[in-house]
């Protein structure tokens, strides 16, 4: 990615100042009829920065916030995974409005910059560059729906109230989004670029959230045997160094970013300081046991505190964004391919992380391990809340009621858009009033 973001303002203006997301105008864009292939190229700069940082902190680390292996530190009344969630979770809290309206303003646009790269006489350099904001797109869409399954979907300006699609149609179009990612986006250059195989990755994941095992194991085996891509320490993937294992990641350079995902989980006491505003439940710290190679850069101690260790840079600087890693291909492989297939896919990852072959005796047993070694793989990358959710075992691991296997519509985009309606798990609640 280029290290100076340029928005093209003279062109198009890409900010959202009003309430109302869904319903605003470029008014002061000039017309896309007008836009050259070089002007859409500067846009796509500024795609890349809006995709990165618009989802903020709480968008990237939400599912691990409330996934069960987190709390406050030092604060009694979120000191279990379960009072985190029921602290955290409300239509009218922050941690909740932050993110949809984060990727609401970040789809407004991306989909500024689609509309503009479509509007451009075709060539080659725009079918890539279609390819990518369509990537983009897909991205955000499959945050929205695995956090609230009925979402407004939106691919351009409208003047009136956008009601939610329902959750199985809002899955196949961001299949559909993937789809057409893989077709046009660059083929693989650097990890830091949306490329056909990041498209790819995604799309695995999403057939897996859709229940098309076929589809996911099939994309995840492509990419496992590629030759593009193969498994690397945690030294080389969480310490910066060159790798083949990452597909895409955010670089989230200091001097481009708003917020470092390292200082949430970093000591004051650390060399590189930190806000440690959440930390490892000592049942997280213990399943890292001493020959997992991963457990040193997953965890840490420091003076006395449980840290989460991935994110390695503190206050001193900005840790990257990983999306997607091979080893998560590998771990979809396995489970949708079943116990009798997927088996030697999971161990093969648990060989290379220094852990023991393990034989489960049934397909369930096989699940288990496979949701387990996901927690270990995955750890602090945004997996853990969806994983138990998708498998049924959110209320049970953490403790909670089955309204936190959904959102609830934040309070304030309920009173903005009359087309919304609360999901049935939130209404007959009374936590479902606003709490601003």
């Amino acid at each position: 990615m280029k290290k100076s973001i340029i928005l093209l303002i003279s062109v198009i203006v890409l900010t959202v100042s009003c309430d109302k997301l869904l319903t605003q105008y470029p008014h002061n864009a000039k017309s896309v009829d007008n836009l050259t292939e070089d002007d859409v190229e500067m846009l796509m700069v500024g795609a890349y920065n809006i995709a990165q940082y618009k989802p903020t902190f709480n968008g990237y680390a939400l599912f691990d916030i409330i996934g069960g292996d987190l709390i406050r530190p030092g604060a009694t009344s979120t000191n279990t995974p379960a009072l985190v969630v029921q602290g955290a979770i409300a239509p009218g809290l922050s941690i909740v409005g932050g993110p949809w309206n984060g990727y609401y303003a970040g789809l407004y646009q991306i989909n500024n910059f689609i509309n503009a790269a479509e509007s451009l006489p075709d060539s080659p350099r725009k079918k890539e560059m279609c390819g990518t904001g369509y990537f983009f797109r897909g991205l955000y869409y499959y945050y929205l729906v695995t956090r609230w399954r009925d979402v407004p979907i939106v691919t351009g300006p409208v003047d009136y109230d956008v009601p939610q699609t329902e959750e199985a149609e809002a899955w196949k179009f961001v299949e559909g989004e993937f789809k057409k990612a893989i077709e046009m986006a660059p083929d693989f250059s650097d990890k830091n670029y949306v490329s056909k195989d990041a498209a790819k990755a995604l799309l695995a994941r999403t057939y897996l959230a859709m229940g098309k095992k076929k589809e996911a194991a099939d994309l995840a085996e492509e990419l496992i045997t590629c030759g593009r891509f193969a498994l690397a320490d945690f030294s080389s993937i969480f310490r910066g160094k060159v790798n083949k294992e990452e597909i895409f990641t955010f670089p989230n350079l200091q001097n481009e970013g708003s917020f470092n995902i390292g200082s949430y989980y970093y000591t004051k006491e650390s060399t590189v300081g930190g806000s440690y505003t959440f930390c490892p439940t000592q049942e997280a710290m213990d399943m890292f046991v001493h020959n997992d190679k991963r457990t040193p850069y997953s965890v840490d101690i420091q003076g006395s505190n449980n840290v989460v260790n991935k994110y390695y840079q503190g206050d001193a600087g900005h840790d990257p964004i990983y999306i997607a890693r091979l080893a998560e291909m590998y771990l979809i492989s396995a489970e949708c391919k079943g116990l009798a297939l997927g088996i030697d896919r999971h161990n093969q990852l648990r060989t290379f992380r220094g852990l023991e072959a393990v034989h489960p005796a049934s397909e369930a047993a096989f699940l288990n391990a496979v949701i387990n070694e996901r927690r270990l793989e995955l750890f602090g990358e945004g997996f853990r809340w969806y994983d138990l959710v998708r498998t049924g075992k959110y209320e049970q691991t953490v403790g909670v009621e089955s309204k936190y296997t959904v959102l609830p519509i934040p309070s304030r985009e309920l009173t903005l858009n009359k087309a919304l309606h609360q999901h049935s798990l939130w209404i007959a609640s009374d936590d479902s009033e606003t709490n601003e």
